[in-house]
């Protein structure tokens, strides 16, 4: 498991703005502050592939109930959930934004805390 997430400037400042505007629940408030303060910044072409960030399609094992699932992440705009096109300011996005594959997150959702694993991450030109 990391200790420290991976994200571009663009996805931190994104995160900031959504914990300004009160855009997630309380739980999710405080994880995230404390994910930035140790967050490692770096350019988009810095980033390894294995991590998760826009434009990636990410294969995830949510532990706690039993599921494996494939999101796209994209910028929120261009977000088309029934197209299985998740914006990257989602739930499960922030939940897993800047881990990377093997990594293990225990996140407060808004219905519980889950347990969910990255499983793979790969480009996606959609």
């Amino acid at each position: 498991m990391s200790n420290h997430i991976i994200v571009t400037t663009g996805i931190y400042d994104a995160i900031k703005d959504t914990l300004r505007r009160k855009k997630v629940s309380r739980d999710e408030e405080k994880r995230l502050a404390e994910e930035l303060r140790k967050a490692q910044q770096v350019l988009r072409r810095n980033l390894p592939a294995d991590v998760v960030t826009v434009d990636r399609k990410v294969t995830i094992k949510d532990h706690t109930q039993n599921f494996e699932h494939e999101y796209i992440f994209v910028a929120s705009a261009k977000a088309k959930p029934a197209k299985n096109k998740h914006s990257i300011l989602s739930d499960i996005a922030l939940a897993t934004v800047g881990y990377k594959v093997g990594d293990i997150i225990e996140w407060p959702f808004k219905d519980g805390e889950r347990k969910i694993e990255i499983l793979k991450v790969e480009a996606w030109n959609g």
